[in-house]
């Protein structure tokens, strides 16, 4: 089966500045992929590369099969991109602005999906708003809207639930989740590390436009040894105990554990030294531990020497 992403060797310069350097990433059609890492880590010029908003340097980048420069209509027509900005036309509703979009892809009558798309969106009863009506968060909704307009097999989402309210992000999350489970390929960028471990089934993470990680999000949370510990005490930390903590407010502490079989040697610890635990939670590690374990590996490594 074809991939429906295919990225080899792709680099984009601008400048000195190498915002993307000979990346090779291969998305499964069907997947729900994470692509991770800081501002200014690439993610962006990838999706850009994707869409044929810019053209690549080197390398080659494939849509299901069809080359995003060589074929750019087949591509596009099979790509869907919700981008990071909330650019919109003002003169139309939120119904013409869907038809538009649609007409850009030779679509007529299309109002049944449109309907659909909408109602999953919760803009049903903003259909006929004007665009300069609506809120952020509704806009966002919009732009979402206008990247599935044409049913594209593949959906790109760069940031799309940046600056939105909790409703709105669990309504698109419920919608995307069905998408995908009827098919559709989702590749999707953010900075909330809980809604890509929540969602991805595979991640990759960029740094100064390369690759330092890639893998599954089980063997990637599953890569981080130890588990912290959140405790409240009745009085202050032993001495011997200080180089575990992580945070500290007051006589509230959060400390990194080796392993499991280390906390009961630090509750003995607290007992022998007539501190009372008042509370305690064990939390096991999760993607933003790995995401900043990663991200400091590869800082360490492009240091000079």
């Amino acid at each position: 089966m074809l991939p429906a992403v295919d990225v080899r060797k792709v680099r984009k310069h601008y400048g000195n500045l190498r915002a993307v350097d000979d990346v090779d990433l291969r998305i499964e059609q069907g997947e729900f992929f994470g692509l991770l890492g800081p501002n200014g880590a690439g993610k962006t010029t990838l999706i850009n590369l994707l869409a044929g908003l810019a053209l690549p340097d080197g390398g080659q980048v494939s849509v299901m099969g069809y080359d995003v420069v060589r074929q750019y209509r087949n591509s596009r027509m099979l790509l869907g991109v919700v981008p990071q900005e909330l650019v919109f036309d003002p003169f139309f509703t939120v119904r013409e602005t869907l038809r538009l979009q649609s007409g850009y892809f030779g679509l007529r009558r299309n109002d049944a999906w449109i309907d659909e798309v909408m109602h999953h969106l919760d803009l049903s009863d903003k259909a006929d708003f004007n665009m300069r009506r609506l809120s952020g968060g509704m806009k966002r909704r919009v732009l979402v809207a206008q990247a599935l307009a044409h049913k594209p097999p593949v959906i790109v989402l760069d940031e799309p639930t940046a600056g939105v309210d909790v409703e709105l992000r669990r309504s698109l999350w419920r919608f995307i989740r069905q998408l995908n489970r009827d098919g559709h390929t989702v590749l999707l960028t953010t900075h909330y590390l809980e809604e890509a471990e929540a969602l991805c089934g595979r991640i990759a993470m960029l740094k100064q436009g390369k690759v330092v990680a890639l893998d599954s999000t089980q063997n990637l949370v599953g890569s981080v040894p130890g588990c912290r510990v959140r405790l409240r005490l009745s009085g202050g930390l032993p001495a011997a105990l200080l180089p575990r903590v992580v945070e500290r407010a007051d006589n509230d502490y959060l400390l990194a554990l080796p392993s499991y079989q280390a906390l009961e040697p630090l509750l003995a610890e607290l007992r022998e030294a007539g501190v009372a635990v008042l509370e305690m939670s064990v939390q096991q590690p999760d993607l933003e531990d790995v995401f900043l374990r990663v991200m400091k590996v590869a800082h360490e490594a492009a240091r000079p020497c």
